[in-house]
């Protein structure tokens, strides 16, 4: 009877705002699966709340955007639009920054403790894959960044002989988890606590890591991040601003190359997903 109603007050002319928020109470008391409905809302997580509708992208989703980091109020009003150029351009990036995110390769599943989730003899033979396509790129690499579990490591250390003199630094931020609950919703996944307690984690590598170049910065950068699969699919959905929930969706081989880039103005643009061209189809893997 409620949708019905809706529906009339919406087709005599009622205010778009209005309409949208009959519809949005309509849709809240309507139960998922059956019995009865649940009239509250569920609450999104923190770092979501905030964000813009769909289809309308937030320039300043890294909080990087010039203006946002100007007092205004402290503005000169002498010197006016001048001065706030000046200041603007102070704050501005420069450079474009080429972040590649490697999924380790594959592993013993079995092992009962993480140190002992080692690469199998194939998983050794992907990151020799993974190195060799990388550095084939001819790019000049300026650091690698990569999770500090034991597959993660190892990964790491075998894409690195083929990428000598490139830095490297291990953080516990890229580890494996459960970023936030998947939709739709999968019968074996975590329990909430957990999701609480991962997501937080993996939302601050998001912005520790993901962001547009520092103003200071004056060349482009190619940086890789070896970690894992929920990570990566996570931290693509966030930079691309579709809605989080839905990394579950996406796939990603062991050892493949994700390359995402990010402009001086902030605007993000997906390269490649989960890239396995350059090995053999008996050595890919999604384990």
């Amino acid at each position: 009877m409620a949708f019905r109603q809706a529906l009339q007050l919406a087709a005599c002319g009622l205010a778009g705002g209005s309409a949208a928020v009959l519809f949005s109470a309509v849709a809240v008391g309507k139960p998922r699966g059956g019995g009865d409905a649940d009239t509250r809302a569920a609450e999104p997580p923190a770092w979501t709340a905030a964000r813009p509708g769909p289809g309308v992208w937030d320039s300043n989703w890294d909080r990087r955007e010039p203006l946002s980091l100007i007092n205004l109020k402290k503005r000169n009003v002498e010197s006016g639009e001048e001065e706030l150029a000046s200041r603007l351009d102070h704050y501005k990036a420069k450079a474009t920054r080429h972040i590649f995110l490697i999924r380790h390769s594959q592993y013993n599943v079995d092992g009962s403790l993480e140190k002992d989730r080692t690469l199998t003899p194939l998983g050794r033979e992907q990151a020799e894959l993974t190195g060799l396509r990388l550095a084939s790129l001819g790019l000049k690499f300026n650091k690698i960044v990569h999770s500090s579990m034991t597959r993660a490591v190892e990964t790491t250390d075998i894409i690195s002989k083929h990428l000598p003199g490139v830095s490297r630094v291990s953080t516990d931020l890229l580890r494996e988890g459960a970023p936030i609950e998947p939709d739709p919703p999968v019968s074996h996944w975590k329990p909430e606590a957990v999701y609480y307690e991962d997501g937080a984690r993996i939302e601050a590598a998001f912005r520790n890591y993901i962001h547009r170049a520092d103003a200071k910065q004056e060349e482009d950068s190619y940086e890789i991040f070896i970690c894992h699969a929920n990570v990566i699919r996570y931290i693509v959905c966030r930079a691309l601003q579709f809605p989080p929930e839905g990394w579950l969706r996406l796939s990603l081989n062991n050892g493949s190359i994700t390359h995402l880039v990010i402009r001086p103005n902030g605007r993000v643009a997906l390269r490649t997903l989960g890239d396995t061209g350059f090995m053999p189809p008996d050595k890919i893997t999604r384990s």
